[in-house]
């Protein structure tokens, strides 16, 4: 199973998010699973930085998508949206895609590691995740998606928004 991790805080966020999950379909073999919207704190960002809209999606890959290909794709996609090449880390954009999980796949390389490093210990990362793949196992972790996001001990703002309060 693929799970990507979505967030955008600059324009129209939670359109931006809505239309780039949609799009992720098409790297799917089947429906893809999509979580809700979540309103998050930036992490880890620039001072003033807004608030972010978050959310995952998880599916299985369509014959031929490799770990590497996907990321290609991602990173088009996210140009596609207006993000600079190389952006200032964590800075605002439009759309960020982040490739969580490729089944049980490991990459350790200067601009690609997976199971991304640093998800496990961002509630922005684990809620949306634990809604669309709550018993899958972490690799390198032995414990699932679920079990992390109960052990998590954050100080991060995350709201689950519903369609009454998507803006």
């Amino acid at each position: 199973m693929i799970l990507i991790g979505l967030g955008s805080n600059r324009g129209d966020s939670a359109a931006i998010v809505l239309e780039a999950m949609d799009r992720l379909q098409s790297f799917a073999l089947g429906q893809a699973r999509q979580s809700s919207l979540w309103r998050t704190s930036p992490v880890d960002c620039p001072p003033d930085s807004e608030e972010f809209i978050n959310a995952a999606v998880a599916f299985e890959a369509r014959h031929g998508l490799t770990p590497e290909s996907l990321l290609g794709q991602l990173k088009l996609l996210e140009k596609e949206y207006g993000r600079a090449v190389k952006p200032e880390r964590n800075a605002p954009r439009e759309l960020d895609l982040d490739l969580l999980l490729f089944d049980d796949e490991i990459r350790q390389s200067a601009d690609f590691v997976l199971p991304h490093p640093r998800a496990v210990d961002r509630l922005f990362v684990l809620a949306p995740a634990a809604e669309v793949l709550p018993d899958a196992r972490w690799p390198g972790t032995g414990q699932t998606i679920g079990q992390l996001l109960a052990a998590l001990c954050s100080d991060e703002r995350v709201v689950k928004l519903d369609a009454s309060n998507v803006e």
